[in-house]
């Protein structure tokens, strides 16, 4: 991809707006459509059963729903409480009710789904009741990194945990006991880790040794991905209790953004008030309808209630998640402009990357976006398809949009070039990509709820509206504005940016500025 391409892409999609998305209703246009023009169409779906999810407007018993479903042959799955449903029948049954076509599609790696190339619309009978449904996919494309490293001619240009501290200032904490104690962060993976490169680690950077409660199993693969994300977050919190989630059956069949939600709600239950990182994706936010994601949302909203912060990182497409990374021999065009789906939530802290500089000691210099266009890799980031954009960034001076949710909203070092030293097998090497930013974050919040609650206040729950509310104005300078740089659609300048949020952190300063917030609002 040439640097005109990208000055030429760059112009074109500088202001997307919500006309851009797939089509609410009638034929799904954009990457829907790609993906099953792509495909091979075995005719109707031959499967006994088809989903889809209803976004309801209240949290009451969706009455209307449950009788029309009855009356089609159709199901409902409901728990008192919720705000959404899930819609279920036979094909045939599916494509009746809600007048779309319901087919089985192969895609290009051999996998077997079902799928509708139109949008269904809320019967006008229910619409008082549901405010939007899902799509009719049962696949999900997902995103699973391999960290991007350099060769391993170069891996000490990589920070040392000790340097990783200085670059973002956390060292103050740790030198006054905060080490993650009594803290948990969860690392959502697809992949597994080997202990041996665990214990490595530590003995190679003289932490103390850690093994990880694993949920669900341990993934059999092992590509390095949850490796990264354990390693980095021990090397910032190396007494918080870490925890591997197995994320794999969230991706077997359909279904997937309830198997979040579920995966999310036996979390919290597990381990009330955990810092959770998230370093995979579950396909790009035009994919998918708003609906969709609302069993995620609810869940995740209920775990900050006990204390959870979520990050998860934006992806490393440069600002084209909808792009397949297969394919970069095709022109980017609009339709490959796109957010990571999960990541774009308003209630998910998106983060994104930098490329840092240091002084020997891992002293902070200056940082700007990550971005490596001969390689088209680069930080995500961008305006999402689906989400209004929330309170907490509307007073932002950013016009382009149109009132949509902006990411990512905080962002760190990315670039496997500046990134940290790993343990991947037996070898020291240098990680990298969003999927390192997020787990770094993921660390330095463990730090920060320890802080918080030796000083009397709470952990932090719901980073974004307080990320924006100390940028607007705190005692101590929390962020260092990153205005160097770009990725494939956006470039970074003063203040907030689609590239790298409201920069990277100053941890002592962020810590201090949340007490003080928690101790006046509460």
């Amino acid at each position: 991809m040439g640097l005109l391409t990208v000055l030429a892409v760059a112009a074109l999609v500088a202001d997307v707006r919500r006309s851009s998305a797939p089509a609410e209703s009638g034929v799904i246009s954009g990457p829907y459509a790609a993906l099953l023009a792509s495909s091979t169409d075995l005719g109707p779906a031959r499967t006994d059963h088809v989903q889809l999810t209803a976004a309801l407007r209240g949290a009451s018993r969706p009455d209307l729903l449950m009788g029309w479903a009855q009356q089609q042959g159709l199901s409902v799955r409901w728990r008192p409480g919720d705000t959404w449903a899930i819609l279920e029948g036979a094909p045939a049954a599916i494509a009746g009710a809600l007048d779309v076509e319901v087919h089985d599609y192969r895609g290009k790696r051999g996998q077997v789904f079902y799928a509708s190339p139109q949008q269904p619309a809320v019967p006008v009978g229910l619409q008082v009741e549901v405010s939007g449904l899902g799509r009719i996919l049962g696949y999900t494309p997902h995103r699973e990194s391999k960290p991007p490293m350099p060769p391993l001619e170069v891996p000490d240009q990589g920070l040392t945990p000790g340097g990783l501290l200085r670059t973002y200032n956390a060292t103050p904490l740790r030198d006054k006991g905060f080490s993650g104690k009594g803290q948990t962060v969860v690392v959502f993976a697809f992949d597994g880790f080997d202990q041996a490169d665990l214990d490595m680690f530590s003995t190679t950077f003289n932490l103390p040794k850690f093994t990880p409660d694993v949920v669900g199993g341990q993934p059999e693969s092992r590509r390095g991905e949850a490796t990264m994300d354990l390693e980095a977050i021990h090397a910032i919190a190396p007494d918080a209790k870490k925890v591997l989630v197995n994320a794999r059956n969230t991706v077997e069949g359909d279904g997937s953004y309830e198997k979040i939600a579920t995966m999310m709600e036996d979390t919290a239950r597990r381990y009330p008030g955990a810092v959770w990182n998230f370093s995979i994706g579950w396909g790009c936010d035009k994919l998918i309808t708003a609906a969709d994601l609302e069993p995620v949302r609810a869940a995740l909203t209920q775990a900050h209630k006990k204390g959870t912060t979520a990050f998860d990182a934006s992806g490393d497409l440069a600002g084209l998640e909808c792009k397949d990374g297969q394919e970069w021999s095709a022109p980017p065009s609009t339709d490959d402009v796109g957010l990571d789906a999960v990541a774009s939530m308003p209630e998910m802290t998106d983060v994104g990357g930098t490329t840092l500089s240091t002084d020997a000691k891992g002293g902070w210099l200056a940082e700007q976006s990550w971005y490596d266009l001969p390689l088209s890799q680069g930080t995500g980031g961008g305006v999402s398809a689906l989400f209004e954009r929330p309170k907490w960034q509307r007073n932002l001076s950013v016009t382009t949009g149109a009132g949509q949710r902006l990411t990512p909203d905080i962002a760190a070092v990315a670039d496997p070039f500046t990134g940290v030293k790993i343990v991947f097998n037996q070898q020291v090497i240098v990680g990298g990509g969003t999927s390192l930013s997020a787990p770094v974050w993921a660390g330095l919040t463990a730090l920060m709820n320890q802080f918080l609650l030796d000083r009397g206040g709470h952990r932090i729950g719901d980073l974004n509206p307080l990320l924006y509310h100390i940028a607007e104005g705190a005692p101590l300078p929390a962020f260092r504005d990153v205005t160097l740089g770009g990725n494939a659609v956006a470039i970074a300048g003063p203040g907030y940016d689609l590239v790298t949020g409201l920069g990277t952190p100053d941890v002592d300063n962020l810590a201090q500025n949340i007490l003080v917030t928690q101790k006046v609002i509460g």
